[in-house]
C-alpha cells in the first residue's frame, strides 16, 4: 500500500519548505527525532528517497520535488473539500469574509476596497488575515481565506481566478555604500552578481534568490543595512526608506500587479459581491 495520510504528507511539505529536518519539527510542534522517523516511513512505503541528507545540509531528490509540487495541491484540495462540505451542510456556514494579504501588501487600497464592499446590501464583516512572504494562495487553494491581494508575477496564480487592480514599477534598495548608489535609475544586467535574498516558504531553485533567508522585508531591509544583500521589490511594498539604504527605480523590470484573486471553483455571491467591490474602489471613474 503506497498511498499517504494527509497528516504524513503535511510533515513532508513542511520539511521541503523548511529544508531543515529542526525547523520543520518546531513549526509542527513534534519532537524532532519523531518528524525523521516519519520521513523515514513515508520513503519506505513510497519505495524512493525523498529528501539528501547530510549533517549540515538537506535538499529535495527530484522524487521529492514532484512530491511536493503535487502533494501541496491534493493537500488544499482535502482541505478545500471539507470545508465546502461544512458550508453546504450548515456546520461551517460562514458569517464572514475571510481576506489574506501580506502585512503591508494592499498598494494603499484596502481602505478604499472596505468602503466600497461595505456599501454593499448584503455585505458581511471582513476578517483580515496575514500571510507569510509567499503562502497567500494556499490561504486561497485550502479554504482558509475567501479572497486575497496578490502581487503577479511573485504569487503563483495557478487554480486562482484573478482581477488586476494596480500596476506599479519595481524599485531596489541598495545599502547607502553601494556601487550603484547615485545612480537615477538602474536596469536589470546591473544587478547581475548581485546577492538577492531567499523568501522564507521558497527555495533557491525558484528564483534568483542566493542569499539569506528572509521573512518579511524589515529583515530583508536589516539585511540590506548590513551589506549582506541587495532586493528588488514592488514599489508599494517598499516602507519610508531608512538610513543607510537607498532605493533605485529599475527602468527595465517587468511591471509587478496587485490582482485580487479567489479560488477559480468558488462562486458564491460574497466572493462575486467583494471582487466586484474592489474592481469599482480601484478603477477609475469614466469621464463624462
Amino acid at each position: 500500500m503506497n498511498t499517504l495520510e494527509t497528516r504524513e504528507l503535511e510533515y513532508f511539505l513542511t520539511v521541503a519548505d523548511e529544508l531543515h529536518f529542526g525547523r520543520a519539527a518546531v513549526r509542527l510542534s513534534i519532537a524532532q527525532p519523531a518528524l525523521s522517523k516519519a520521513i523515514r516511513r513515508i520513503e519506505s512505503r513510497l519505495g524512493v528517497a525523498l529528501f539528501v541528507r547530510s549533517s549540515r545540509h538537506v535538499e529535495l531528490t527530484p522524487a521529492g520535488a514532484a512530491l511536493r509540487e503535487h502533494g501541496r495541491h491534493a493537500l488544499n484540495a482535502v482541505g478545500a473539500a471539507v470545508r465546502h462540505a461544512q458550508e453546504a451542510g450548515g456546520a461551517g456556514q460562514a458569517r464572514h469574509l475571510r481576506l489574506v494579504l501580506k502585512p503591508g501588501g494592499d498598494g494603499g487600497l484596502l481602505s478604499g476596497i472596505l468602503a466600497a464592499y461595505a456599501e454593499q446590501r448584503d455585505a458581511r464583516h471582513v476578517d483580515i488575515l496575514f500571510s507569510g512572504p509567499a503562502d497567500r494562495a494556499d490561504f486561497l487553494l485550502d479554504g482558509r481565506a475567501d479572497v486575497g491581494l496578490l502581487y503577479a508575477p511573485f504569487d503563483p496564480l495557478d487554480g486562482l481566478a484573478h482581477e488586476r487592480l494596480y500596476t506599479e514599477d519595481r524599485v531596489v534598495i541598495v545599502p547607502s555604500g553601494h556601487r550603484l548608489t547615485g545612480l537615477a535609475s538602474v536596469h536589470m544586467a546591473d544587478l547581475e552578481g548581485e546577492t538577492m535574498p531567499v523568501w522564507k516558504g521558497t527555495s533557491k531553485d525558484e528564483g534568483a534568490g542566493t542569499g539569506p533567508e528572509v521573512a518579511d522585508v524589515v529583515q530583508m531591509l536589516h539585511m540590506i543595512t548590513a551589506n549582506r544583500m541587495i532586493g528588488v521589490l514592488p514599489r508599494s511594498l517598499v516602507p519610508p526608506v531608512a538610513p543607510g539604504v537607498v532605493c533605485l527605480t529599475v527602468s527595465d523590470a517587468p511591471p509587478s500587479h496587485l490582482v485580487i484573486a479567489w479560488n477559480e471553483h468558488d462562486r458564491r455571491p460574497l466572493v462575486a459581491a467583494f471582487v466586484a467591490a474592489a474592481l469599482t474602489a480601484t478603477r477609475p471613474s469614466p469621464v463624462p
